[in-house]
């Protein structure tokens, strides 16, 4: 065992006895930033005893540009940091914000890359963080983005819809042919369990064609309308069901009628009432029936329902009209990427209320404004710096700092 009274920095002080291999000993000049005995790492100024003519390390690191994704390196006499943009955050800038979420107003933050991220807006708000407010009357949806999400309004479930039911409603398509496809309208109910069978109700489109199916627990009855008009610019759509018997009329088609398998003439749901997509939308999570694989492309407004013959149309929600929550939702006609313009060359991309910029190879940042650095993930070729150490830019280049332990060009070395 060695016995170490104390350990000296530097230069051995006068006083302190010492055995000299080889004439004098002179002081270290430079800096001494890491320092560990026994894979113990000591904080050199907080833990030190004593000292004499030590001063802070004047290392411009600044010049190094050690912030990531846009971030301005600031330095004093004391010390460097970094002023990060508002999706990112870390010592050098390097996270993204999804980890402390950047996004208002209950919005759903979406990692678009390991740097950028998206804000998916709730009911009522707009903007890249979902930071405006928006007023809709006439809702427009966008389908099934690229992050996987629907855009969707969630109604408090509807009463008394058990035996007897009306709905009424118009719909406008989005301009692309994806909006005709597989694509949900509206949708309640629930995925039976064991001998409970499939109580649902919902509406959409198929293959050019509107989709009406319900379950009262014995069996899906379903009505397929006419090709739609494509020349119509709005859809009107009334449909109902009493007891077993249900119908569907679409434009100025016939009238379709069908009625229910079994015996069972209830139907027993007790979701929200969803319209044009589904919160966490799997469709392998939904009754067999409506296996829509996509969300509504376009606006739907006018939705009115009544559950007895005596009574009259109401907008579904409670208080009346409104939703309980939402994603996604615009306001028809009103387009978000009007108030927002991408640089260098992005596009700007609209999925509701959510906005966004796509921006070209080589730059990043919420309006395409940042250049990809050298050290960054989204390089091509990426760093060769190894895990754990810190890549660092240069003007031509870049350098590993190495974590403690590890040497070598890269830090490959231990």
């Amino acid at each position: 065992q060695i016995n170490f009274g104390s350990i000296f920095l530097g230069k051995v002080p006068a006083h302190e006895e010492v055995h000299r291999c080889a004439g004098q000993i002179y002081g270290y000049k430079g800096c001494i930033r890491d320092f560990q005995v026994n894979h113990k790492e000591l904080f050199i100024i907080d833990e030190a005893l004593e000292g004499r003519n030590v001063e802070n390390c004047n290392v411009p690191i600044c010049d190094y540009h050690p912030c990531h994704n846009g971030g301005t390196c600031t330095s004093d006499e004391e010390n460097w940091y970094c002023e990060c943009p508002k999706l990112y955050t870390g010592k050098l800038c390097q996270f993204a914000t999804c980890d402390e979420n950047p996004c208002g107003n209950g919005a759903t933050c979406f990692p678009k890359s390991r740097r950028d991220a998206v804000c998916l807006c709730p009911y009522g708000r707009s903007g890249i963080l979902c930071s405006d407010a928006i007023n809709i009357t006439q809702a427009s949806f966008s389908g099934t983005d690229v992050f996987g999400y629907t855009s969707f309004l969630a109604y408090s479930t509807i009463p008394n819809i058990t035996f007897y039911y009306e709905f009424r409603l118009k719909f406008q398509l989005a301009n692309h042919h994806s909006a005709l496809q597989d694509n949900l309208i509206f949708f309640t109910g629930q995925k039976g369990q064991g001998l409970n069978g499939d109580d649902f109700l919902e509406l959409g489109l198929r293959s050019g064609r509107v989709v009406y199916s319900y379950n009262l627990g014995s069996g899906t009855a379903t009505i397929i309308s006419k090709p739609l008009d494509l020349k119509l610019n709005i859809h009107v759509i009334h449909l109902g069901r009493n007891l077993q018997k249900g119908w569907l009329k679409v434009d100025d088609q016939k009238n379709k009628t069908v009625t229910s398998p079994g015996r069972l003439v209830g139907l027993n749901v007790f979701s929200q009432f969803y319209l044009g997509g589904y919160r966490e939308y799997t469709p392998e999570l939904l009754p067999k029936g409506p296996r829509f694989k996509n969300g509504f492309q376009g606006c739907i407004f006018d939705v009115q329902v009544r559950t007895s013959l005596n009574k009259g149309f109401k907008s579904p929600g409670a208080p009346e009209g409104h939703p309980n929550s939402g994603r996604s939702v615009g306001q028809c006609k009103d387009s978000p990427c009007s108030l927002i313009k991408c640089r260098n060359g992005g596009k700007c991309i609209e999925s509701g209320s959510t906005v966004y910029c796509d921006c070209l190879p080589g730059w990043k940042g919420a309006f395409c404004t940042e250049t990809v650095s050298v050290c960054d993930p989204e390089h091509d070729p990426p760093h060769l710096c190894q895990q754990g150490s810190t890549c660092v830019p240069l003007p031509s280049g870049y350098t590993c700092h190495c974590p403690l332990g590890t040497t070598g060009t890269y830090c490959e070395q231990g």
